[in-house]
């Protein structure tokens, strides 16, 4: 998918971190991220992100280093703070007991950005340690959340932020709005970066993309850490016609969350979305039922936006 991806004219290819649940292969995205960009030699590769509460500040930095020396100026590095996992498997995962809580995020965040560009200030209880190995530039560093609390610390910090349209679409372009009048540069001329990450489903037509959706509607009803594959599109627009009222309020809920359609309708629809947020960049992960459906979604797109007539 990522060597289809970067043929097409995409400027970057994610991978995320879940864990505990059959319906997502996540659990380790700086080993896939390696992986994909062994395969590929020009788009920007990196994790979407390392889930930062589990595991230690200098671990990530220097596993980013790594993939940074293997792969110069192709690494991102983009983190959040969900646990992304049950509370048995979040108590498995943590590193100590500083790695709970909302409280030791910003730090930890800070953390990671000092070990990347050299060292931790003097006084710091882990001053000395360095993140190996040491070579010129580093993995850009992005922060991911779809609310207003990791938009401000991306602002404060001068990083870049991603909002999740895709887990929750209210409010982003204001979001989007604050994160960019808060900014404060950590170096001279950094400018705020913001995208947003959009759900999408693009089929030939309208129809057919709106048939390739029930897979995932009906998937989504199952809680994340007891999801399976994701169900055929014809078993799962027969149980879509069974549901009852409040099941299926929570359907059209989540409707809300996703852009369906066929290639006109859905450039237009992400084209808003991008203008409403204020960003010249857009993330889209499609899920559906085939790995065949899911490749010609991204060519769709592909070939709507125009990625392989002019440079990303």
């Amino acid at each position: 998918m990522a060597v289809a991806a970067e043929g097409l004219g995409y400027s970057r290819y994610w991978l995320a971190e879940h864990h505990n649940t059959t319906g997502l292969a996540g659990s380790a995205p700086e080993v896939l991220a390696a992986a994909v960009a062994s395969a590929t030699s020009t788009i920007r590769v990196g994790a979407g992100g390392v889930l930062l509460s589990h595991y230690s500040s200098l671990k990530v930095a220097e596993t980013f280093r790594v993939l940074h020396g293997l792969f110069p100026g192709r690494i991102d590095l983009a983190m959040g703070r969900t646990p992304g996992a049950d509370e048995v498997t979040t108590r498995a995962l943590q590193a100590g007991p500083e790695a709970f809580g909302d409280d030791h995020y910003p730090q930890r965040v800070a953390d990671v950005v000092a070990y990347l560009q050299g060292g931790l200030e003097e006084g710091h209880r882990h001053a000395g340690a360095r993140a190996m190995p040491q070579s010129p530039g580093g993995p850009d560093v992005w922060l991911l959340g779809s609310g207003s609390y990791s938009a401000g610390l991306a602002a404060a910090r001068g990083l870049s932020f991603c909002f999740a349209h895709f887990i929750t679409p209210a409010y982003g372009p204001l979001v989007a709005t604050r994160y960019r009048r808060a900014f404060v540069p950590a170096a001279e001329g950094d400018q705020p970066r913001a995208a947003v990450a959009v759900s999408v489903i693009c089929g030939e037509t309208d129809a057919e993309a709106e048939h390739l959706a029930s897979s995932q509607a009906v998937w989504r009803l199952g809680g994340e850490d007891d999801r399976g594959p994701v169900p055929a599109p014809d078993e799962s627009a027969s149980r879509l016609r069974t549901l009852d009222p409040v099941t299926r309020a929570q359907v059209a809920q989540g409707r809300e969350k996703v852009t369906i359609g066929g290639p006109e309708r859905v450039r237009d629809e992400v084209t808003a979305l991008a203008d409403a947020f204020g960003v010249d960049e857009v993330m889209v992960v499609t899920v559906v039922h085939d790995p065949a459906a899911r490749l010609r979604s991204y060519e769709l797109l592909a070939e709507a936006f125009g990625l392989g007539d002019t440079p990303q």
